[in-house]
């Protein structure tokens, strides 16, 4: 079925959810931040770079400086519904117009067509690409964004029909992580992934697929220095191999600091608490609402990609650290998640997971099992979780309710207004682990940062000034219990 079919009602109504922005991550209306947001001063660096209509992808001199300006591409999506239902097939192509326009493009029509698998010549049936064609044509767009991932058959065969150029979810996803990689490992990561989407699908033509001539034969040897050579793809494949080698070699030396200063705040006994889930469910928002942080945030699909860790403090005083990480979609191209395995460790080395869900989305619960299947790739065990449904303020309050009952460890947050956050403070304060070894100390006035310490990291029972320092007792790390053993009046108890 076409997104615009059946009836003149059926086909209005279609097109006002699905290319309105309503319940996708652009839905009309500005971001929303606070004061506990900071200054955003990232966010007006990207829209300052945003593509805008009219102008080349050339560097162009503008009041003597050089700024590359991107083409806003208009852009014509089509789907294929395979499973599911057709609430689920339209929530897909709507994040697909969601996608497109987080990526600077602007969404003019779309087509959706039943199927029991996509075609393997052209992804659509011939009939549905000729109808392509025809929107093609007559809204004057210039690219077609396919919501799935396309063979290098059914690429090149549906741009035969359509004559514009097609892309599929994949390459859309790897462009808006191209735009907004900012820190030199994201960069590298995302990098690497489109290497490995591109390799399997290079094309060539023409003096791409003859020989290069062998020996000296350039110079003009002639017999005997000639030889079969390599053809042009080979030679571009060979150095596409060589590049992603070294990169794959840079992003395991970067995961060597990430690993060292994870394994200094281990021997300190600073608990880790992650945070993840669908992207744009307001994770930054929640890390801001939570340490103050500041970092971007942004009503737009991917916002974040480079982890950022900030402490905070539980109710009664323990320290502990936030991890925001990069936001999951559905169908997450694989080569992300290989790219970006590194940095999706902090998930899995964390004590604790906040899983955020956006509670206004038309389908949350498909937003969580999204989640779920892709922390289930990652090596190592997923630690314990809590469903933070964010959002509660705009959401309906009959979802909340759903989810509430469809979750064990669950509450419903608002990070814009603050509702919930003191009530996700005390259940973070009963998750995490808490310290295990009894120590009785005295400690020597001149001191005072093992005091500030024995505060921070462990749980004080009693503490008393007497004439020799301060007589404490408290429950703390083994570690920490260690680095008290010289001032210790009992032996532990565990």
């Amino acid at each position: 079925m076409s997104i615009k079919d059946r009836s003149t009602t059926d086909r209005s109504e279609a097109v006002e959810r699905i290319l309105s922005r309503q319940g996708t991550a652009l839905a009309e209306g500005s971001t929303r931040w606070g004061e506990h947001d900071g200054d955003q001063t990232d966010l007006a660096d990207r829209q300052a770079l945003r593509r805008v209509t009219g102008l080349s992808t050339e560097l162009e001199d503008v009041t003597e400086v050089e700024y590359r300006q991107l083409r806003l591409e208009k852009v014509v999506l089509a789907g294929v519904w395979t499973t599911g239902t057709g609430a689920d097939a339209e929530n897909s192509i709507r994040e697909l117009a969601a996608l497109a326009e987080t990526a600077g493009s602007q969404v003019l029509d779309g087509v959706m067509q039943r199927r029991q698998s996509p075609d393997p010549g052209t992804y659509l049936g011939r009939g549905k690409a000729d109808e392509l064609r025809g929107i093609v044509d007559a809204s004057g767009a210039d690219t077609v964004i396919c919501d799935g991932e396309l063979s290098p058959s059914q690429r090149r065969g549906l741009e035969d029909v359509v004559k514009v150029k097609v892309i599929d979810r994949t390459a859309l996803i790897l462009d808006i992580f191209a735009q907004h990689a900012k820190s030199k490992e994201g960069k590298a990561q995302v990098e690497l992934a489109q290497y490995e989407y591109l390799l399997p699908r290079l094309r060539g033509w023409g003096e791409s697929m003859s020989r290069q001539a062998g020996g000296q034969v350039g110079a003009g040897n002639g017999m005997g220095s000639r030889g079969p050579g390599e053809t042009k793809i080979e030679l571009d494949r060979r150095r596409i191999r060589s590049k992603m080698a070294k990169l794959r070699r840079e992003i395991a030396e970067m995961k060597t600091a990430r690993v060292t200063m994870r394994d200094s705040r281990r021997r300190n006994a600073v608990p880790s608490v992650a945070i993840a889930g669908y992207t744009n469910a307001g994770k930054s928002s929640l890390l801001n609402r939570l340490t103050g942080a500041g970092v971007l945030v942004e009503n737009a699909l991917f916002a974040t990609l480079d982890p950022t860790i900030r402490r905070a403090s539980t109710p009664d005083g323990r320290e502990f650290t936030l991890a925001d990480t990069v936001g999951f979609v559905r169908s997450l191209p694989t080569q992300l998640v290989e790219a970006f395995r590194s940095t999706l460790e902090e998930v899995s080395n964390s004590d604790l997971l906040l899983h955020v869900v956006d509670g206004s989305h038309p389908d949350p619960e498909g937003q969580i099992s999204a989640v779920r299947s892709v922390l289930a790739e990652l090596r190592g065990e997923v630690p314990q979780e809590i469903v933070v449904i964010n959002k509660s303020d705009v959401a309906d309050p009959e979802v909340i309710d759903r989810l509430l009952l469809r979750e064990p460890r669950v509450i419903a947050v608002s990070a814009h207004t603050g509702e919930g956050i003191d009530k996700l403070l005390d259940l973070i304060t009963d998750e995490l682990p808490r310290p295990d070894v009894t120590v009785e100390v005295l400690v020597p006035y001149d001191r005072g940062d093992l005091v500030s310490k024995i505060h921070e990291r462990g749980e004080i029972v009693s503490s008393e000034h007497v004439a020799e320092g301060t007589r404490i007792t408290a429950r703390v790390s083994a570690p920490m219990a260690h680095l008290l053993a010289s001032f210790r009046q009992e032996t532990p108890v565990p």
